[in-house]
């Protein structure tokens, strides 16, 4: 029997990976606050005894694993979004597709500081009376890798921003000010970069800008740019008829 049926359209996986978003809003919110870490953050002036207290307060442990293990699902939470990004850039109007193979790079790497970060958060909690030193290393290095791990990101809104400039269509893909947004937060992360410089101040991993430029410029760049891309996907469903095939049964 032959029956002709329209096929799904492009748009149609997009839009699955675009609904994932509500879902990484979820995980990063829970995660930020039930991590004690975050919620009054550490400072990187506090002695090995007192991280270590820190870790065996039984009321923060448990937060800590938790919070942990719902992080690592937010950093690949992160993967469709950027996907999504790489297949606009794509549809762009480029002479080379080297800012799809750009951004796709940043798209391994930034999912992974994430990850690399959590799982040192992790581990000073799964052995709580180990060494103090040993448990403010594992800190340090939590927390050093979590706020100085931007250049992926930065390279991110810059590889994305050029893609933008360079997009030379009578209707471009994402509009300039988006390319504008992107420069921004590229400039906004990037401070953060030298948070292994400093023990206290606006430069220390607590200070205000690797935690709180750093953190609200990520959450900020998630929100418009899950519209932005909403906009643009729903867009072309709309303007574009789905293709059809022939099914042979």
């Amino acid at each position: 029997m032959t029956a002709n049926s329209p096929a799904p359209s492009p748009e149609t996986g997009e839009l699955i990976l675009l609904w994932t978003l509500p879902v990484l809003a979820v995980l990063w919110i829970s995660a930020f606050f039930l991590f004690p870490g975050f919620t009054h953050p550490m400072s990187p002036a506090l002695s090995a005894d007192q991280v270590a207290e820190f870790y065996r307060n039984p009321a923060n442990l448990t937060r800590i694993r938790y919070s942990m293990v719902v992080f690592n699902w937010f950093g690949v939470g992160l993967i469709p979004l950027l996907t999504l990004l790489v297949m606009q850039i794509r549809r762009m109007a480029h002479r080379t597709p080297i800012f799809s193979y750009a951004l796709l790079c940043c798209t391994a790497g930034g999912p992974t500081m994430f990850l690399v970060a959590n799982l040192f958060w992790l581990v000073a909690a799964f052995r709580p009376e180990r060494d103090p030193a040993l448990t403010q290393l594992l800190n340090d290095l939590a927390w050093v890798t979590f706020s100085g791990g931007v250049p992926f990101l930065v390279a991110q809104s810059v590889v994305l921003a050029l893609a933008i400039y360079l997009d030379r269509q009578a209707q471009p893909v994402f509009r300039p000010w988006v390319a504008h947004f992107n420069v921004l937060v590229a400039v906004a992360l990037t401070p953060a970069a030298f948070v292994g410089l400093a023990l206290s101040g606006p430069m220390a991993w607590n200070g205000l800008f690797p935690f709180w430029v750093k953190n609200i410029a990520i959450g900020v760049w998630i929100v418009v740019m899950g519209v932005v891309l909403a906009r643009v996907i729903y867009r072309r469903r709309a303007g574009e008829p789905a293709p059809h095939m022939a099914v042979i049964a």
